[in-house]
């Protein structure tokens, strides 16, 4: 060993394991984005948020010219009116029933129109919901009888604008696209990591952004491999230092977690590859054995290791090569 310059250490057992540093796509969750549409045809006539902005729940975002408003409001008001007058009908057949003036059958065929007319009514009313008018705007319209031409399109969620997609003077079709918004807090980490990953990481691991100073905590492990790279796709919830990452950024993340005695660190120079297989020299009575072991992380002096081990061994840290060398048959008789 003196000759071989050959030095041996112990493992080490490290309290916290990091990975290697990890690539990943910052992106919003996606219960907390929404895009905003236009509910009728019309003519965008005035839009009162810009990309970036953030806005309230309730908030007006734009404001929607449409002349089927009006056929819409029209025909709810005469099935109101219609309700209103069969409604008087049914009152006064149910007196005249009771007093047994007219047929039952009479009572019930004024009975089923009225029903009839009822369920119109919530149809309509149910469109106008669906137009973008409030039951506050239905309640006036029931009250006044007066039409309006247009509609205000409100934000269905607290959060911040992320895109445009009309201009002032547009004009759209029903369902069209007009803004896209989102909750910014938390946001995901899509990850997509090697394969060895899956045996050191778990849902609930935590997950640091060195260079934000971001963190957070592994929510879903999606096994489904990407042939074209051969990675797994980890998804983390980050919830700390958000305000400093942005959708569609790309970043490095490292993923850290506690050992729990299954894992150890070595110096970089006792890690042997052969035949892209990773092993590490330990020492015995009678000299030294290859001992297969799957590399967990690699930082610039020292490598976290598992494999089967009982952690007392010794490896060798200089002089591998020439172990390496024996080991492969060169320079034997």
């Amino acid at each position: 060993m003196q000759t071989l310059g050959i030095s041996v250490a112990p493992l080490a057992q490290p309290n916290l394991v990091m990975s290697n540093h990890l690539p990943g796509e910052i992106v919003v969750p996606i219960n907390q984005e929404r895009i905003v549409s236009a509910p009728q045809a019309g003519l965008i006539d005035s839009l009162q948020v810009a990309v970036g902005q953030s806005v309230k729940k309730g908030q007006a975002l734009a404001h929607l010219s449409s002349a089927d408003m009006v056929a819409i409001q029209r025909d709810y008001l005469q099935a109101k009116s219609q309700q209103r007058q069969a409604g008087k009908l049914l009152e006064r057949d149910r007196e005249l029933f009771k007093d047994g003036i007219i047929a039952e059958r009479r009572y019930l065929s004024t009975q089923s129109n009225h029903d009839e007319l009822s369920y119109s009514v919530a149809q309509r009313q149910q469109t106008l919901k669906l137009a973008g008018m409030g039951d506050s705007s239905i309640r006036q319209l029931e009250s006044k009888g007066q039409m309006v031409s247009g509609l205000s399109i409100v934000s269905p969620i607290d959060g911040v604008v992320l895109e445009q997609m009309a201009t002032v003077g547009q004009r759209i079709d029903p369902s069209a696209p007009i803004y896209r918004i989102a909750r910014l807090k938390p946001l995901w980490l899509e990850i997509h990591a090697p394969l060895e990953i899956l045996s050191f990481a778990h849902e609930g691991m935590r997950v640091n952004i060195p260079k934000y100073q971001a963190e957070g905590k592994i929510i879903n492990i999606i096994r489904n491999v990407n042939k074209t790279d051969q990675t797994v796709h980890l998804r983390a919830e980050i919830t700390k230092g958000v305000e400093k990452l942005s959708p569609g950024q790309f970043i490095e993340a490292e993923i850290t977690r506690e050992n729990t005695g299954r894992l150890y660190s070595i110096p970089k120079a006792g890690l042997i590859r052969n035949a892209q297989k990773s092993y590490m020299f330990v020492q015995t009575a009678l000299g030294f054995r290859a001992q297969a072991v799957t590399v967990v992380s690699e930082e610039a002096d020292h490598a976290v290791i598992s494999g089967d081990l009982t952690g007392n061994e010794r490896v060798a840290v200089t002089g591998t090569s020439a172990i390496k060398a024996s080991w492969n048959g060169v320079g034997g008789e």
